[in-house]
């Protein structure tokens, strides 16, 4: 693929590797999601969303896409004319999950209108190392090697080094919910990220995406964590979703529950974005999974459920 210098990212993670890689300089228009490294916030936004996310609950966005699904149509709108005023050379997106970025084949429709032609890189990870692949792809793709290189095997190691941790004393039954209604668990890389922390992610399936499950599911699984990971949500918005969750008949009889390790988390950071970050959310699981009842939560987390002394910081984002 031919190197972009006027690149234009329509996919969050892909803008947090094109910064964490030295590319930043190049990026000319980004997503209406896009919102880490702070220098992204500026930036020309060449999409924008149907859904008042910031407002509505879980409930009724899960309505709208569904609604919007079956009509045929996007909940994400692009701006075609931004992009070809932008005039990019490489267009970053992905095919793997059409709520999470705009559909592939509008861009690829977009992209057509557009003079010359101009390449669309399409990151598809499903694990941790396909991960850490892309970050190096996208330095292919817009001459920053040495960058992209630096930042995979910084990744890399950090998820050796956290391999290298003293196992916990059991392996622990972990649940990932990734949408709180309908209730969904975690897939692709969440589930590995449980198996490397130390846990056993008992619904999720490693490399598959994620999937419905119900209320009666997740109590037969018995966890003994439960991390709430709500994609696109901060730690802050995670937290109001709590209450909901341990309103459901049998919470209160769950061990995660009964020993305080229910564990709310900045999912949008480091769990759902596969990006560069996402060796963080690494480090948070295996901290839960380590962490003594009443111990303090990891940085991008917080026990809802135990005094607030015990939601300092445990560990700090390590430097990628």
């Amino acid at each position: 693929m031919s190197v972009g210098t006027r690149v234009i990212s329509l996919l969050p993670s892909a803008t947090e590797i094109l910064f964490a890689i030295g590319a930043g300089d190049d990026v000319v228009g980004v997503t209406h999601e896009c919102d880490y490294p702070d220098a992204v916030r500026d930036l020309p936004k060449v999409t924008s969303s149907e859904l008042a996310t910031a407002a509505a609950n879980p409930g009724d966005i899960d309505r709208h896409i569904r609604a919007a699904r079956h009509a045929g149509s996007s909940i994400y709108r692009l701006d075609e004319a931004a992009l070809a005023q932008l005039n990019p050379d490489l267009i970053i997106t992905q095919e793997l999950c059409d709520v999470c970025a705009v559909a592939y084949s509008e861009v690829r429709r977009a992209v057509r209108r557009l003079p010359g032609d101009v390449p669309v890189l399409s990151l598809e990870p499903r694990s941790l190392d396909e991960i850490c692949r892309s970050v190096e792809e996208v330095g292919r793709a817009t001459g920053s090697t040495d960058g992209a290189s630096r930042v995979a095997e910084s990744m890399r190691r950090h998820i050796r080094d956290v391999r290298a941790w003293a196992p916990p004393e059991r392996r622990p039954r972990v649940v990932c919910l990734e949408w709180t209604e309908p209730l969904m668990v975690g897939g692709h890389w969440v589930p590995e990220m449980v198996r490397l922390a130390g846990g056993e992610d008992v619904l999720g399936t490693e490399g598959a995406p994620s999937r419905y499950v119900s209320w009666d599911e997740v109590v037969a699984a018995r966890p003994d964590v439960m991390v709430l990971m709500p994609c696109g949500y901060d730690l802050a918005r995670t937290l109001e979703l709590v209450p909901e969750v341990a309103s459901r008949p049998g919470f209160d009889d769950l061990e995660c529950a009964r020993r305080g390790r229910v564990l709310a988390v900045d999912g949008s950071a480091y769990f759902s974005r596969p990006g560069p970050r996402v060796v963080h959310g690494l480090e948070i699981l295996a901290a839960a999974i380590r962490a003594k009842p009443g111990g303090p939560a990891p940085v991008g987390a917080s026990y809802w459920n135990q005094p607030a002394t015990s939601r300092r910081a445990l560990i700090e984002p390590a430097a990628l």
